[in-house]
């Protein structure tokens, strides 16, 4: 019954969709009943088919296609639903510090295995090097092929000013990852110091005598269990939060933007897809990662970091998944916090692609020589991005001013980000797990999950 009911359902958003291109983009009138019809007997055959799966990732994917159409239909509306959104996303955010904390307290001091530290530190940083520097090749290449720049005007109706930026300097990035307040770290949700405690924590406790440490680890591993089972608890409220998330943007941008700016986003997600398929799936074919189980793992944390284009809001489930998939929790919560910061794979493909982009709705033609050296320049300052208010803002401005392009196209940019930001993030965190299983498998610890694991 359930891959029957799939196929009908799928066939029915084939013909919504087709009505919907007909009535869009040619002469033909469809009367608004069928349109509406359409899409409501889409809304139904997902509801029924959501019900009959029982899996939360089909809720929350089917809470998207209801956002979305909220936000066409109810634009004003779907901006009070904003509120759901966030409560989504405090609750996670409560959950990350002591996540974070516990299991890596747990991964080193339980082990007393100080070296691995140092090791899985140098490894994470090469696999991320080389795997950012391919995304910044591919978003070059990708908006160079399209041309999506040359052309472009800037959609009437935008503010002149950008927001408010404050640049960083390299001293800046390098002082952030180091707490200087661990309460205060927590407070703001800041990933990477609270990794650099945990670690410094968890170091200090394998040095301290057997009958000292065992309280304190006693007290981390409950903590992690009962942290997950929080996690778990506010993932039932996912679906509300994500599909508000979709809603409230779909609401914000509405059609005009991106029909004016379709070139670009089409860009971007096309590179994307070539980043995944050509350079993440080799990966893992080559270090022997299980496919299908990785997809399944992946499937609820990337949904919910492209609904809410925030990467935190996926680590616990993320961090969850990938210890189910049998990457050892020491591992996974080193790598993936780590990884915010020095692995944003889909982040630093925009940000060349923008670059170029800027530069051609400019009418500056870049020589190989002068891209070569934005690509290089991105490579540095792309690595502190995490630590940065308006991260991508403040580096794409950084790159424009560096290479004396005019700001007018960011502001183009910006009119459709949000939805740019949906995808980037959810490639971030899907480049993030695939990193987990390479640094396991490289250390020898990656023991994979038996066929019937839930994932969610």
């Amino acid at each position: 019954m359930k891959p029957k009911l799939s196929l009908i359902t799928l066939a029915l958003a084939g013909v919504a969709s087709v009505l919907h291109c007909i009535s869009f983009y040619t002469s033909v009138e469809i009367p608004d009943v069928f349109l509406t019809a359409s899409r409501m007997l889409v809304w139904i055959g997902f509801t029924v088919y959501a019900f009959r799966k029982k899996s939360l990732t089909t809720w929350i994917l089917v809470s998207m296609i209801y956002g979305t159409e909220i936000g066409l239909h109810f634009p004003t509306f779907a901006q009070n639903l904003q509120i759901l959104s966030k409560i989504f996303l405090r609750l996670i955010k409560t959950v990350i510090a002591p996540i974070l904390f516990s299991t890596l307290v747990v991964g080193i001091a339980g082990h007393s295995d100080i070296r691995q530290v140092g090791r899985m530190g140098w490894k994470s940083l090469l696999y991320f090097e080389v795997v950012t520097t391919l995304a910044l090749v591919i978003g070059v290449v990708a908006i160079n092929l399209t041309g999506a720049g040359r052309g472009i005007e800037l959609p009437a109706g935008y503010d002149q000013e950008l927001p408010e930026t404050k640049p960083q300097t390299w001293v800046d990035m390098i002082l952030h990852i180091f707490p200087e307040n661990i309460v205060k770290s927590m407070f703001y949700g800041d990933v990477l110091p609270i990794v650099v405690f945990s670690v410094l924590f968890g170091i200090s406790l394998a040095l301290v005598r057997e009958e000292r440490r065992k309280p304190m680890l006693d007290f981390s591993e409950s903590l992690a269990e009962t942290m997950f089972k929080f996690t778990r608890i506010i993932m039932y409220f996912a679906p509300v939060g994500v599909g508000a998330a979709i809603a409230v943007t779909v609401g914000h941008l509405g059609i005009g933007v991106l029909a004016s700016l379709i070139k670009l986003l089409m860009t971007l997600y096309g590179a994307l897809v070539v980043f995944i398929l050509g350079v993440l799936l080799p990966i893992a074919l080559v270090v022997k990662v299980p496919i299908r189980k990785f997809v399944k793992a992946i499937a609820e944390p990337a949904s919910i970091a492209f609904a809410t284009t925030a990467s935190e809001a996926a680590l616990p489930k993320a961090l969850e998944n990938m210890q189910k998939l049998g990457v050892p929790g020491k591992i996974a919560s080193f790598v993936l916090p780590t990884g915010y910061t020095f692995n944003l794979d889909g982040s630093t493909l925009y940000l060349s692609l923008a670059s170029i982009f800027t530069a051609q709705a400019a009418g500056i033609e870049l020589s190989f020589g002068e891209q070569a050296l934005m690509v290089f320049t991105l490579m540095l300052t792309s690595k502190g991005i995490a630590g940065v208010p308006r991260a991508s803002l403040v580096i794409l401005l950084g790159t424009a001013a560096s290479f004396g392009l005019p700001l007018w196209p960011i502001m183009a940019i910006l009119g459709i980000d949000e939805l740019m930001d949906m995808a980037r993030t959810a490639v971030n965190l899907i480049g993030n797990c695939l990193a987990t299983v390479v640094v396991a498998r490289w250390e020898g610890e990656f023991v994979e999950a038996p066929d019937d694991v839930n994932y969610n």
